[in-house]
């Protein structure tokens, strides 16, 4: 599908870019027509089309770049759930859970911020540009994998602002909840890139209002759980802990380029990261030790442990702390609840390019049809996953991690070593981003990734399986051994590639004089 510029209005913004059929497609299937018909509604509404074609640098013109700190600060600044983990699933104290939570997030949240750079300075969406490590086939598998872990995400968030709502009124459940949470969702992706922007800058107030008042209501019962004595801490759940956590942050990689790339690249890649990196930290060391501290006081306050429901509800918990102000904190619940879509709307935006990246027919198929789907896919299985909330949490967190964790490794060594950190257009020629003979053949990718894959086995830590390593105490150390195996064998087979690739280019080109000389002398 090709892209089209719009022409810039008289007010000096830019209209989306959008995404035309070129005229064999126009001409093909009739449900194609059709999708193309309502396409072509949607853009002259307002709401955008564009595909996952990579945004010319002509376009690439707004200049709001704070917008990088609030839509990572809006999507993670939220409903307390994975900070609960270490004390409600490991059963953790409150001081190792905010220990392993600071250390966590300090050094994971540079990684998707680090990503982050990527949009504004190539205008590529993240699984289009894994192309450019993976190759145009290989990264078919990466695209895949993010597919189900964005789809997996969402109905993570859905359960939990789901479980909000019904918190408030006994008349209500999980199922409505998870319901409105979803349409929410839909809504605000279906209107494309700048209202998901504009909805991640006001998203944050309700959490931080809500947030303040819980510590102003709940600091006696907090402050008197620090001095209850708690088992000692093992290794094992210490690093399972940390693993989860690294999982949540890790997985926002494959996600954080995207929403940049109408961004201008006339920034530094320095500003982009800082702002994109204290986003992601401040909402995460929040939420996280919040998280923490209300999940480890709540056996010793019964009205709390009641709305926690022996660990299961984080939305109950949430309500339960702000009981004491009525309506106020009921009002305050059903705002944060509606505000978890911050979270849910870039998993499903990035869920519909991913999609289209998988192969060239996918890409035919405009954007919003995909985001239709998850939100056809994601309310049924959210309303059942909703059940057997912690174990579906931590299942799904610890597969997202084992194999983000490995991509990124492989997309960091790529840049840093073989494109020497530089955006330049000789560094990343951008418009071989869909010709799968001038992309890189992707072989090494593939191979480093089931290398990582390969090694991580015996360090997992799963309901389903533990690894002989995880079995004798070292806790679910998975995600780390896949990064580091993933990066150590990338370097090595991509630079045997280029070694080889080089030689190969050296051969050819002493064979083309060695014919151009037996030509002169047959001439002569």
């Amino acid at each position: 599908m090709a892209d089209r510029t719009v022409p810039q209005s008289s007010h000096g913004s830019t209209e989306v870019a959008r995404d035309e059929p070129e005229n064999d497609v126009q001409e093909g299937s009739l449900p194609l027509r059709w999708l193309y018909r309502a396409t072509r509604f949607l853009a002259h509404s307002g709401i955008e089309t564009h595909g996952i074609a990579p945004i010319p640098k002509e376009q690439r013109l707004d200049r709001r770049w704070y917008q990088m700190f609030f839509v990572w600060f809006s999507a993670n600044m939220n409903i307390l759930s994975t900070g609960t983990v270490g004390p409600a699933f490991f059963s953790l104290g409150v001081r190792d859970s905010i220990i392993v939570i600071i250390v966590v997030d300090l050094v994971v949240c540079l990684i998707p911020a680090f990503f982050a750079v990527f949009g504004p300075k190539l205008g590529t969406r993240a699984m289009v540009q894994s192309r450019f490590s993976w190759g145009y086939y290989g990264a078919v598998i990466p695209s895949a994998l993010n597919v189900f872990t964005l789809q997996g995400w969402l109905i993570l968030n859905c359960i939990i602002g789901g479980q909000t709502i019904a918190s408030v009124n006994s008349h209500l459940n999980d199922t409505l909840g998870i319901v409105i949470i979803s349409i929410i969702s839909l809504v605000v992706t279906f209107f494309g890139y700048r209202f998901l922007h504009w909805y991640e800058s006001v998203a944050w107030i309700p959490n931080v209002i809500a947030f303040i008042v819980m510590l102003a209501l709940g600091y006696p019962q907090l402050r008197a759980n620090q001095s209850v004595s708690v088992p000692a801490p093992n290794v094992s759940s210490l690093l399972s802990f940390g693993s989860t956590l690294a999982a949540s942050m890790l997985s926002w990689c494959t996600i954080s380029p995207d929403y940049g790339v109408y961004h201008s690249p006339d920034i530094s890649s320095s500003r982009i990261f800082l702002y994109t990196y204290l986003g992601f930290v401040t909402a995460g060391l929040t939420a996280h030790t919040m998280g923490a501290a209300f999940a480890a006081a709540a056996p010793g306050v019964p009205a709390w442990n009641a709305g926690f429901q022996d660990s299961s509800s984080v939305g109950g918990l949430l309500y339960s702390v702000l009981i004491p102000v009525g309506g106020f904190g009921k009002l305050l619940t059903v705002l944060v609840a509606l505000s978890v879509p911050s979270a849910c709307a870039p998993c499903m935006y990035t869920f519909s390019t991913s999609f289209m990246v998988i192969a060239g027919c996918f890409a035919l198929v405009p954007r919003w049809v995909y985001i239709l789907i998850s939100g056809g896919v994601l309310i049924p299985v959210a309303i059942v996953g909703g059940q057997t909330f912690y174990t579906t949490f931590v299942d799904i967190l610890g597969m997202i991690g084992y194999w983000s964790g490995a991509f990124a490794a492989i997309v960091l060594i790529e840049h840093v070593l073989f494109r020497r950190a530089s955006f330049t257009e000789d560094a990343y020629p951008i418009s071989t981003w869909d010709s799968a003979r001038l992309l890189p053949t992707g072989i090494p990718a593939i191979f480093a990734f089931c290398c990582a894959c390969g090694a991580l086995v015996p360090f997992m830590s799963q309901a389903w399986y533990v690894g002989p390593v995880a079995q004798d105490g070292s806790g679910d150390c998975g995600i780390y051994v896949g990064f580091v195996v993933a990066a150590l064998t990338y370097a090595v087979f991509r630079g045997a590639e280029c070694l080889y690739m080089k030689r190969r280019r050296l051969s050819d080109e002493h064979g083309e004089e060695d014919g151009v000389k037996e030509t002169k002398l047959l001439r002569t």
